[in-house]
């Protein structure tokens, strides 16, 4: 096996705002899983991030911490091979945060895409002034979650693209003002560039649209068969995002669960008169996927202090790289005294 020290660094993290979902799943943690025996692997439970639009519900946030932390246990990280971390016990990322605000401009975050739209969803304008600063700034934090840890790749879904580019037009600012210092991290993303909720909206834990990583076997049933289909009575299970959108959506949460490709699910419900059929047969499919994920998570659930054990040891460890990164750019700022 390739030596811990000559493997490359892999940073990657969830915000503990609820129980992660099968989106999470195919946008970044088969990759982070797949990928920790080749990389020096990082995972960053982001509660400073969720508190971004959550400061007035810390107690959610502390509550899901555990929750984030489970799921990722759950789908087969392995904390001998994965430093999982939270990200409020680094100060060194609050402190880049702080040096990089320098290097970037409102006009950027305004316009950066990924914050344009969580704006959005979450009904906020900017004119109006009900947009904080910690919302409209967190890719400067996230910039910080990255580089303190010098990270080369990043695994993430499609949507934090806007923000992988806004990390490396930080570096290359603070490259071209105090010298070279970090990587240039480059994303890996899901193979599945948006999967969305049972009901064809965005997955949310507000509209109860989601597949969860912990939902038991009657969960799934329940919620599959209120899935949306459509009203074509031909070819009933055919991949077409424009003429059959939900459907094939469901097709997409089939070929997570089975590993089939889209053309071999068309096949295997090819002449079919009801989507009861095809429903019935993903319900079965969800759960055998699902059950060796629920049987991790029960065996942690069941022990929790050895979940804080691993998440404090991981920070512990996640610290030490941050001190050593700061007095690195500390003394390229020339603040180093």
């Amino acid at each position: 096996m390739t030596n811990k020290q000559n493997k490359k660094r892999l940073l990657t993290g969830d915000r503990p705002t609820g129980k992660l979902h099968l989106g999470h799943y195919v946008g970044s943690l088969k990759n982070r899983v797949a990928m920790q025996d080749q990389y020096e692997s990082f995972v960053m439970i982001a509660d400073v991030q969720a508190l971004t639009d959550n400061f007035a519900e810390p107690e959610k946030v502390r509550k899901n911490v555990l929750e984030v932390a489970l799921d990722n246990l759950a789908v087969g990280i392995d904390p001998k091979k994965t430093t999982l971390f939270i990200q409020s016990q680094i100060p060194e990322i609050a402190e880049l945060t702080v040096f990089y605000s320098n290097l970037v401009t409102v006009s950027e975050l305004q316009r950066n895409p990924t914050v344009k739209n969580e704006i959005g969803d979450k009904g906020h304008i900017f004119k109006g002034g009900n947009v904080t600063f910690g919302f409209l700034g967190y890719p400067v934090s996230q910039a910080a979650d990255i580089t303190f840890l010098r990270a080369n790749v990043v695994p993430v879904g499609e949507d934090q693209k806007p923000m992988l580019e806004q990390t490396n037009e930080i570096i290359r600012k603070f490259h071209n003002y105090y010298g070279e210092l970090f990587p240039y991290p480059q994303g890996v993303y899901g193979e599945i560039a948006r999967l969305s909720g049972l009901d064809g909206r965005k997955m949310s834990k507000s509209f109860n649209n989601a597949i969860y990583l912990s939902d038991s076997p009657e969960e799934v049933e329940k919620k599959v068969k209120k899935a949306k289909t459509d009203s074509d009575t031909v070819n009933l299970v055919r991949f077409d995002e424009v003429k059959k959108a939900d459907v094939s959506n469901l097709m997409q949460y089939y070929s997570i669960a089975t590993g089939k490709t889209l053309k071999e699910i068309e096949k295997e419900f090819k002449g079919i008169t009801s989507y009861k059929v095809f429903k019935d047969q993903l319900i079965v499919e969800l759960n055998n996927f699902l059950a060796p994920i629920r049987a991790r998570r029960k065996k942690y659930e069941e022990n929790p202090d050895l979940v804080w054990k691993i998440l404090k040891k991981g920070t512990a460890q996640a610290k030490k790289e941050a001190e050593k990164t700061m007095k690195l750019v500390k003394e390229k700022m020339m603040i180093w005294y």
